[in-house]
């Protein structure tokens, strides 16, 4: 089921130059783009806005280490090692279960949806446009995806848990942040606006 389903949404690749061209794109550039959006909100948030911020950061890295991890005690080879697919993109024939791409998209939206819907509603739509264009570009199998997604949720949730905990740490970076000169700083109270929520 899980190459059926791969053949499926592979299959698409080639036949339509636009699609090709977005997945791709969204491949190459989903974690950069959510870089720039941390960035910006970084930049542009009050206090409450660049802890998350920090805690994004901490879930994403959490999320990368355990996939890591994942993919040394059980090896999945990539699609395009096993099977003749349309590969629009190269990558390296590493493990292909989880996906790192999808895991990064995922946690970092989900932890920024767990605090500001808005945001994170639009960071997690995107999340699944990248974890899709993973199997449409042939990188990866839908179940890698899935395992991304899995570890994505648990680890965002732990550090959600955590956030009293590690708030003392966003503070720190905040502080140490807010003595750099010639950056954008806020000086709103720490207090989140909730119709921002």
């Amino acid at each position: 089921m899980n190459y059926n389903i791969f053949k499926s949404i592979n299959h698409l690749a080639g036949h339509h130059p636009f699609l090709d061209s977005l997945m791709a794109g969204v491949t190459n550039n989903a974690l950069i783009i959510y870089a720039i959006v941390l960035l910006l909100i970084w930049f542009f948030g009050k206090n409450q806005y660049k802890k998350t911020v920090v805690y994004a950061a901490i879930t994403g890295v959490l999320g990368l280490l355990m996939n890591f991890v994942i993919g040394h005690i059980y090896f999945e080879p990539r699609p395009f090692v096993t099977h003749t697919v349309h590969l629009l993109v190269d990558h390296a024939a590493d493990a292909s279960f989880p996906s790192d791409h999808t895991t990064g998209a995922f946690s970092l939206a989900l932890a920024v949806l767990f605090v500001h819907r808005k945001i994170g509603v639009g960071m997690l739509l995107f999340a699944f446009l990248t974890g899709f264009s993973r199997i449409y570009v042939g990188h990866h199998y839908p179940f890698d995806i899935l395992g991304s997604m899995v570890v994505s949720l648990v680890i965002s949730i732990i550090v959600y848990k955590l956030s009293p905990f590690l708030e003392p740490i966003a503070n720190a970076i905040i502080h140490l942040y807010n003595r750099i000169p010639f950056v954008p700083k806020t000086t709103e109270s720490e207090t989140t606006t909730a119709s921002l929520k």
